[in-house]
């Protein structure tokens, strides 16, 4: 990544925080309508039905999948309470409609941000609920300040809720030491980069230095026994995990972000390995967006061919 890419994911990354500017598309109809034709690309739409629809199109073509109903950093008790009942209607949605899917959020859009103890009291419900009807929650990471949070409450809940899974961030330097002390933790591990803007003596850049440290999680976590996502669009770890033979390992698997390099989850898939897609839905895109332009700065023309009509197509259709 060149010097010019690093200064922009930074500045695309504080936007993404930025509550005033988030503020103002949405209340600016003409700027919401264009920049939402952009997250179209990421976000299957804003209803729950959205998610469903797109997601057994894929189940449909071989994939695995994960549904998140998006949302963060929600400060308002009924809205937490609102947004755990929508994740509630997901898993029954998804019993009913016999859709295998695992469900994931964040801990604080149902109530990290206001109390540890609201948010502990959704997970469980839902963990019971999901539970029930064989589906598999994931708890996201959020940033560097909630991580001792989220993996307090994470822990207490996969004590008594084995289908609840995590996520850790291979950028932030500690997420090595996490990883050894969810050693008795049953639940599955996702292993991602790491998406947020944090301060630099706590993570390590994207570079080659980043891309061996994931590698070394990921066996990591192989070899402690946990069940292991590789969540990443980076063909060369893809390749060098294939190389290894990890990806024949018991419970370990690749996933991908919808309409993000569907071209490598086709060519993995038909090769035989299992390959699962994260599916998003819901009306708190523009910080999903900004992510995902700060990530591959690349995007960014996508985003702009899309807001003009010349890129837009379905992205499940480019799934193979």
């Amino acid at each position: 990544m060149s010097s010019l890419e690093k200064k922009f994911t930074v500045a695309m990354k504080s936007i993404a925080r930025r509550s005033d500017l988030k503020a103002y598309v949405e209340k600016t109809p003409a700027i919401y309508q264009l920049l939402q034709s952009a997250a179209a690309k990421y976000v299957t739409g804003e209803k729950r039905q959205d998610g469903l629809e797109a997601g057994r199109r894929l189940v449909d073509k071989g994939y695995a999948i994960s549904l998140e109903y998006i949302g963060e950093n929600t400060t308002d008790v009924q809205a937490c309470e609102a947004a755990a009942l929508e994740l509630s209607l997901l898993i029954q949605a998804l019993a009913e409609r016999k859709i295998p899917a695992r469900v994931s959020f964040d801990l604080s859009h149902i109530g990290l941000s206001i109390d540890g103890e609201l948010a502990y009291k959704h997970l469980t419900a839902l963990a019971s609920q999901a539970q029930q009807v064989g589906i598999e929650l994931f708890v996201s990471m959020e940033e560097s300040a909630k991580t001792d949070s989220i993996l307090w409450i994470y822990e207490r809940a996969a004590a008594a809720y084995a289908n609840i899974g995590i996520t850790l961030q291979t950028q932030l330097n500690r997420t090595t030491q996490d990883l050894n002390d969810l050693q008795p933790v049953p639940g599955r591990i996702r292993i991602v980069k790491g998406a947020y803007q944090e301060p630099e003596q706590q993570t390590i850049p994207r570079s080659s230095a980043l891309n061996e440290r994931y590698l070394q999680l990921v066996e990591q976590a192989i070899r402690k026994g946990h069940r292991v996502s590789i969540a990443t669009h980076d063909e060369s770890i893809a390749d060098e995990v294939i190389k290894r033979e990890w990806i024949h390992e018991p419970g370990v698997e690749f996933e991908m972000l919808y309409g993000i390099r569907p071209d490598l989850s086709s060519r993995l898939k038909n090769a035989g390995y299992p390959v699962r897609i994260y599916l998003t839905y819901g009306h708190e895109w523009y910080l999903y967006l900004c992510h995902r332009i700060a990530e591959y700065p690349p995007n960014l023309f996508q985003a702009v061919l899309d807001i003009t009509d010349v890129g837009m197509v379905d992205s499940v259709l480019d799934y193979e």
